[in-house]
């Protein structure tokens, strides 16, 4: 990939959209910001532009729905071609679910159709300043992956403790490792880190990532082969083992590994020696095998996908990673290490705070993508950011992946006010997004009046019984429910309906019947 340098003139874009028309118009709105652009009108159109240009592309715009390859298809081969281009996805869709479909498939930004030339303007500029800052990170973080120890390992929580505890006395030894856990918890780093406390330190440590592998190439791609041992095999080549020898050899995903290879694995494992493709002697080795996988091994064995032979051979020092939502008091000290860092690679004049609420966004998601998936957000941020300090402001991706969190800063309360005391706010409980529910119980036991609670009550407040004590009529209570609903989602009609639990066509009869204009819900829910 070519680094973008504004100083040349404009950016190649490549734009796959297979609809002319916006064809068209994505190609004028470029053009006129100073930029080229490349057309294709399918995925399939847009990969083969990449195959014989993708040093000269710097940004892709891609559409999600398309025929014979989607979008999100097509972010999947990209990965697989190892192309690391910016991709700005536009869908005519924009529901949250295609929004994370999207990010999680590596999106880099997201835009919903028609998009204005201005727009797509501003995503392309934030795209090419991602481009011209990544680049100079990339180094920084690959010289650092080499030489990692159970210090660079960022932890609080008692649960990674005691997966570093565990780690540091499997170091101790030559004992295989297998190491569990979902993808981006951190088993590469965890490995890494055994091998730095291990007698083996300073020795190649190399990985390879076995559900990357097409199946017929594993065995060759592993052990090795001989000059002219199949077809196409014009040359000698050393495998894995033979690289790794002296060292340690890291087994990512090893439960792709197809049934035929786990018998020569296991042969490895057992003797210490290898068969080479095409070879008529084994080759000793000296290798210390760490493993990692995010399946049930035991399950896999069950059903007959994974032996269980090699199963006992490698399960013989399990270690356990939590996932990031398991370990949640770990997501701040990660946030500021990863800011520090980046901050350090970009080169910047000054250091990079990040604000607390910036902090309990991150927290409050869930990160399905674990560590990695933060470790990005966090490097996007760092990228784009202008001030000193990270807002929640520069997590636009989370934030939108957390309906009504900025609207949530203010507690709703449903409050019983049947007894001539206000509440104790203490015994109240939680209830979904930050609602809290008031006990009549609770209400006797405060000291203030009803009605000096409900003067400081804000317009959030949802009352459940009247001045006399009668329960409120359902229609009147469920009016303000709604009222409250189109304020806290923004007036996001597929957001409101979907969290009130009925359908939009439901919902929209029921802002008829109390009034409030559909096409301008927020200002008539006021």
């Amino acid at each position: 990939m070519t680094v973008y340098n504004s100083a040349k003139g404009g950016a190649q874009i490549l734009v796959v959209e297979d609809d002319p028309i916006q064809r068209r118009l994505l190609k004028n709105a470029i053009e006129r910001h100073g930029h080229v652009a490349h057309l294709a009108e399918n995925g399939r159109f847009g990969l083969e532009v990449l195959k014989r240009n993708s040093d000269q592309i710097n940004v892709i715009v891609l559409d999600l729905m398309m025929p014979e390859m989607n979008g999100i298809e097509f972010l999947g081969a990209l990965n697989e071609m190892g192309i690391d281009l910016p991709v700005i996805v536009q869908t005519g869709q924009g529901g949250i679910d295609t929004v994370v479909q999207a990010m999680r498939a590596g999106a880099f930004d997201f835009v919903v159709k028609p998009v204005s030339p201005e727009r797509i303007a501003a995503s392309i500029g934030n795209a090419l300043k991602l481009d011209q800052r990544e680049a100079k990170a990339r180094a920084g973080r690959k010289s650092r992956s080499s030489a990692i120890t159970f210090d660079d390992i960022v932890s609080a929580s008692p649960a990674m403790m005691r997966v570093i505890d565990l780690a540091h006395r499997a170091a101790q030894s030559n004992i295989p490792v297998v190491l569990e856990g979902e993808s981006g918890v951190g088993k590469e780093l965890v490995a890494r880190a055994i091998q730095a406390a291990s007698d083996r330190s300073g020795k190649p440590f190399i990985t390879v990532n076995c559900g990357a592998i097409p199946h017929n190439l594993v065995e060759s791609i592993l052990f090795g082969h001989e000059k002219g041992a199949f077809t196409g095999a014009a040359e000698r080549h050393v495998g894995k083992f033979m690289e790794a020898d002296g060292g340690t050899l890291f087994l990512d995903e090893i439960g792709d590994l197809p049934l035929e290879v786990q018998v020569k694995l296991l042969r490895a494992v057992q003797q210490g020696e290898i068969e080479t493709v095409g070879a008529r002697v084994a080759q000793k080795v000296n290798v210390r095998l760490i493993s990692a996988t995010n399946k049930d091994l035991i399950e896999e064995v069950k059903a007959g996908r994974f032996r269980e032979d090699l199963y006992y051979r490698l399960n013989v020092f399990p270690i356990t990673m939590p996932a990031l939502r398991r370990r949640k008091e770990d997501i701040p000290h990660l946030a500021r290490a990863f800011a520090d860092r980046f901050a350090l690679e970009q080169k910047l004049d000054h250091s990079l705070d990040i604000s607390n609420s910036a902090l309990a966004l991150l927290t409050a998601y869930d990160w399905p993508g674990n560590i990695r998936q933060l470790e990005n957000a966090v490097f996007r941020a760092v990228v784009l950011s202008e001030g000193p300090e990270l807002l929640d402001s520069d997590f636009p991706q989370i934030a939108a992946q957390l309906p009504g969190y900025f609207s949530g800063e203010h507690p709703t309360l449903v409050v019983d006010n049947s007894q001539a005391h206000a509440m104790d706010s203490a015994t109240g409980e939680r209830a979904e997004r930050g609602m809290r529910v008031i006990s009549a119980d609770a209400a006797a036991t405060s000291p203030l009046p009803v009605g000096d609670a409900l003067a400081t009550a804000s317009d959030n407040v949802i009352v459940s019984t009247n001045t006399s004590g009668d329960v409120r009529k359902l229609a009147d209570v469920e009016e303000e429910l709604i009222r409250f609903a189109l304020r806290f989602y923004r007036g996001q009609m597929s957001q409101v309906a979907r969290k009130l639990g009925i359908g939009r066509s439901t919902l929209y009869r029921k802002l008829k019947d109390y009034g409030i204009d559909p096409d301008d819900p927020q200002k008539s829910a006021a």
